[in-house]
């Protein structure tokens, strides 16, 4: 199979893990037969160095012509990077809003699973991390607050901001079935996790949710308010099977589930639209402070690359040969800095990435 990958590498550590994560794909084509063809782009900080915009039109044409986007991470310190001194809408992340609503990426997927040999890694009670979960985090990607209208204005001598959580039904449908449908190929259990004791919104995307759960008889189902839900993922993260949630709550849910596995730089993810298209990068930041020191983990992108190979080109036996080999190489004992821990080996970035590719 030829397979044509746009790769946006990005900003901080995002160049390094992506290196691993297309050297891992390499190996896969060798093994299996496939081409992987990437097409270089720029969106982020980098993209604003060259072109003075997160993110340009002619970029987002040039993803819509590949396959999938395969993308490392976007922004850098914003404390002191001079991107963010630039209007809200020239910042980095401007342009990872841009791609999302230009490619129709209204679904995230974020696994969040506790690898059996991470579990010293993991910060919750012992007796809790020994039950061990998999979860997967369904965030809808393109509405809600995030793309709200926002203003700050002076009101009677008050600066005063308002961003706006808007959400129609069909947008809440059309996740609420992605999310039952992934269910269906686990454990049929679904979360939907809104705010409805409070927000109009959440009201409402609790009756679609309930409509869209009439189509599926043999999935459980059950509604938690966010903040009830962000406690039981530390308490017990096992009950949950598909997390299915709004824009903002599921930003800031699958960032705490990404801690709970050890460290943000496990957790993958998955950005798709109503056909195989997807854009697939790491759950974690662009880490500006250890950018270029060939410590960060690529794991969680090397993983995301496996989830592009199952959900963009229905690869199920080269993903599963990655997953296979990410978890073998935790076995062995290598680990990252971000997870190392007595009695393991600790490896640079390059090296892990070389480690997977050799139990490819």
């Amino acid at each position: 199979m030829n397979c044509n990958i746009a790769v946006i590498k990005g900003d901080g550590i995002g160049p390094e893990v992506v290196t691993q994560a297309m050297k891992v794909l390499d190996a896969i084509g060798v093994k299996y037969g496939h081409t992987f063809c990437y097409e270089q782009l720029l969106m982020g900080g980098c993209s604003i160095d060259v072109h003075g915009v997160p993110l340009t039109d002619e970029a987002v044409e040039r993803a819509k012509a590949n396959d999938a986007v395969l993308l490392g991470s976007i922004g850098g310190n914003t404390s002191t990077s001079p991107w963010y001194k630039l209007p809200p809408d020239k910042r980095p992340e401007a342009g990872l809003l841009k791609i999302r609503k230009e490619l129709g990426l209204f679904a995230n997927l974020r696994p969040a699973y506790l690898y059996e040999q991470l579990k010293a890694a993991c910060p919750l009670k012992e007796e809790i991390a020994d039950k061990g979960f998999d979860m997967m985090i369904m965030r809808e990607l393109t509405g809600g607050l995030y793309f709200g209208s926002r203003k700050t204005e002076e009101i009677d001598g008050v600066m005063t901001a308002v961003d706006t959580l808007t959400y129609n039904e069909n947008e809440i449908r059309r996740i609420a079935i992605k999310g039952f449908d992934i269910a269906m190929k686990r454990r049929k259990k679904v979360t939907s996790v809104d705010k409805a004791n409070v927000l109009d919104s959440s009201r409402l995307w609790r009756k679609i949710v309930e409509e869209v759960a009439k189509d599926y008889p043999e999935v459980t189902y059950e509604h938690m308010l966010v903040d009830n839900c962000a406690m039981q993922l530390v308490k017990d993260p096992a009950q949950f099977d598909v997390v299915l949630t709004e824009n903002m709550f599921g930003d800031i849910l699958s960032d705490e589930a990404s801690m709970i596995t050890g460290s943000i730089g496990m957790l993958a993810s998955a950005s798709l639209n109503e056909t195989k298209f997807g854009m697939y990068e790491p759950s974690g930041g662009s880490a500006p402070d250890i950018a270029g020191q060939n410590k960060a983990n690529p794991i969680a992108t090397i993983l995301s690359a496996a989830m592009m190979l199952r959900y963009t080109f229905d690869l199920d036996k080269e993903a599963d040969a990655i997953e296979q080999a990410v978890k073998q190489v935790l076995e062995e004992g290598y680990r990252t800095c971000d997870i190392v821990s007595e009695g393991t080996t600790l490896v640079a970035c390059d090296e892990m990435g070389d480690l997977i590719k050799e139990r490819i």
